[in-house]
């Protein structure tokens, strides 16, 4: 249970200064960690980031970056995937589940990396 616990505050305070997902840290960290298969991952990742995105979301608005329009809105449309999404991972083999999350996470890297290359590169006023 240490381990958990120590994943929480890891990815608690990367979430926080990078604004990366929890789950981007969650999932890997409680498979190759802590043991846990690739859906049991992603359940307890989802359920681990409520309050992590609750506490983040009021700390950003005391800054003035929250924008709660949209955040509800992308929430409430966000649900029906979720629950579709829930009977798709239960019916594929579980390997399938890894590869496209894995998939999922160098897509999101290339990006990040690529823009941040991009910004370093470009011309400073």
């Amino acid at each position: 249970m240490i381990w958990v616990a120590l994943i929480g505050v890891v990815a608690g305070v990367l979430a926080g200064m990078l604004g990366i997902g929890g789950g981007a840290l969650f999932v890997p960290a409680l498979v190759l960690i802590v043991g846990l298969d690739q859906v049991d991952a992603e359940a307890t990742s989802l359920l681990a980031i409520v309050p992590v995105a609750f506490v983040g979301a009021l700390r950003q608005r005391r800054y003035g970056n929250l924008r709660p329009r949209e955040g509800f809105t992308l929430g409430l449309c966000a649900i029906p995937g979720a629950l579709i999404g829930v009977v798709i991972v239960n019916a594929v083999p579980e390997r399938a589940t890894k590869l496209g999350f894995a998939v999922l996470l160098l897509y999101v890297a290339w990006n990040l990396g690529s823009g941040a290359l991009r910004d370093l590169r470009a011309p400073t006023p």
